[in-house]
């Protein structure tokens, strides 16, 4: 059951790199149903925006609260490991009076099993100008209190920047 998790995890990791990792030009359309946000896509977009409030409100201990212990999220070349190394490599962007940068979601999908949960959108610089996209993957550790487990970002390329 262990070696199951672990490659669901693996398999999901990927798919939010790859994911990532192209530029995405334009915001995710809405489901051919066009249905509503679910209730837990509503209560993820809902951390995902509690979380990214930690980046203006300029709180580092609030963002570690919401990371989980066997975090990974990718800092540039080197994955950082851990709460502790999330909190550690994150640290430097907490100084100072102004947010170098915000996030925000633009898309949140939920496994059926309400579980696992992928967020992801539009990373903005401190003027505005669209910098990046990420995309973060939560986990559902407790009722009600989602944690995330891995996270990366992709820089916009220049045709993409200027939209």
């Amino acid at each position: 059951m262990n070696i199951l998790r672990q490659r669901a995890g693996l398999t999901i990791l990927a798919l939010a790199f790859a994911r990532s990792a192209l530029c995405a030009d334009a915001p995710s359309a809405p489901g051919p149903s066009g249905a509503p946000p679910s209730p837990l896509q509503q209560q993820v977009a809902a951390t995902e925006r509690a979380f990214a409030k930690t980046m203006a409100d300029r709180d580092l201990a609030a963002f570690g609260r919401f990371v989980s212990k066997e975090a990974v999220f990718m800092s540039g070349g080197k994955p950082l490991r851990g709460r502790q190394q999330v909190i550690d490599g994150w640290r430097k962007l907490y100084d100072g009076a102004a947010a170098p940068f915000s996030w925000e979601s633009e898309k949140v999908e939920v496994l059926e099993s309400g579980r696992l949960a992928l967020s992801s959108g539009p990373v903005h610089d401190r003027s505005g100008k669209l910098v990046a996209t990420f995309t973060s993957i939560w986990r559902l550790e407790a009722p009600g209190t989602w944690h995330i487990i891995f996270d990366s970002g992709c820089e916009v390329c220049a045709r993409c920047a200027d939209h």
